[in-house]
């Protein structure tokens, strides 16, 4: 019997703001990679995974959501966004199950045109209205782009998710294996860390911050573990404690950054409350990706304005003058 031919390929996951990319993509991949919250613009810059079976390698490039750009930052992110839909061979297009079709998703059926590439539209959250209303759906994004196969799925309840990696090898053309089978993200452990601890200050701070703030690490180190002290929290400045297991361990600190004196606050919480809960949240997750214990240290500074700044948009890795 003749063996099936490897495929192999990049796909680009786009799409506007919190409908779901990170969500699919960490589903698809069986491991939870990118970022993700009920916010929009979770995810900054372009994500690599890589999903390998028997069938081939896909390499997923989630990207930002695609927006109205209101800063530098938002400007990095759509540049980031757009760039992604020339470097893949097959294009998956997020959606939310609606009848409703506005400027933004005709601005992106544009891009998608000039693109050339295969476009999977991928419905998502049809679990969130009643079944019979999604083959509507379906027929209102039929009359908006050619799709090469539309389908719908509940990637939170891991509902025909199967369908979307059948319709990418069905597109993927043959090819080598570009990661060995064991890479699942091109991704630093810094920079994992730092999406964390970002992540988790998402789900933990109310609606007027999450926009205005980022995370840098500013250091990051394995030792042995020797032990373990506890340390009075600061309200400025939060160690979370140490359990009394494993070997080695990691110190790393880590500086949560603000446009505003009054988000300071907030994220400070009374006593240190909210900071000492981000830190806990993103200590506990460190540990379970790293696979041993954590000693971490979150700061808090304020730098109005930050995310037009392009010295430190670059230096948070946000480079704002890349070439789409």
């Amino acid at each position: 019997m003749k063996k099936k031919a490897f495929r192999s390929g990049f796909v680009g996951i786009v799409g506007r703001p919190n409908v779901g990319k990170s969500t699919l993509m960490n589903h698809l991949i069986g491991q939870k990679i990118a970022i993700t919250s009920a916010k929009p613009q979770t995810t900054r810059s372009q994500i690599r995974t890589v999903y390998t079976c028997d069938r081939g390698q896909v390499i997923f490039l989630d990207t930002p959501g695609i927006h109205k750009a209101e800063n530098k930052l938002g400007e990095y992110m759509d540049d980031v966004a757009y760039e992604t839909l020339s470097q893949v061979d097959v294009i998956l297009w997020l959606v939310e199950p609606t009848n409703f079709s506005g400027a933004g998703e005709r601005f992106i059926a544009s891009k998608l045109k000039l693109a050339k590439k295969p476009v999977i539209l991928v419905m998502n959250k049809i679990d969130t209205v009643e079944k019979k209303l999604v083959p509507g759906y379906m027929d209102m994004y039929r009359r908006l782009y050619p799709f090469d196969e539309i389908i719908p799925v509940s990637a939170l309840r891991s509902v025909n998710t199967d369908s979307v990696l059948d319709a990418i090898f069905a597109r993927l053309p043959e090819g080598p294996m570009y990661y060995d089978e064991e890479t699942v993200t091109d991704q630093t452990m810094r920079t994992l860390s730092s999406e964390i601890i970002r992540e988790k200050a998402l789900r933990c701070l109310n609606e007027e911050v999450p926009h205005g703030i980022a995370v840098e690490i500013q250091s990051m180190k394995e030792r042995k573990r020797q032990t373990s002290k506890k340390r009075a929290h600061g309200v400025q400045d939060i160690q979370t404690d140490v359990q009394e297991s494993g070997d080695m361990i990691w110190d790393i600190e880590a500086v949560i950054i603000t446009e505003k004196d009054s988000h300071k606050g907030i994220i400070i919480g009374k006593g240190g409350s909210m900071l000492k809960k981000i830190a806990t949240q993103a200590r506990l997750a460190i540990e379970e990706m790293v696979g041993e214990k954590v000693n971490l240290k979150v700061f808090v500074k304020v730098r109005k304005d930050w995310r037009d700044n392009a010295g430190i948009l670059r230096s948070l890795g946000y480079d704002p003058n890349r070439k789409a």
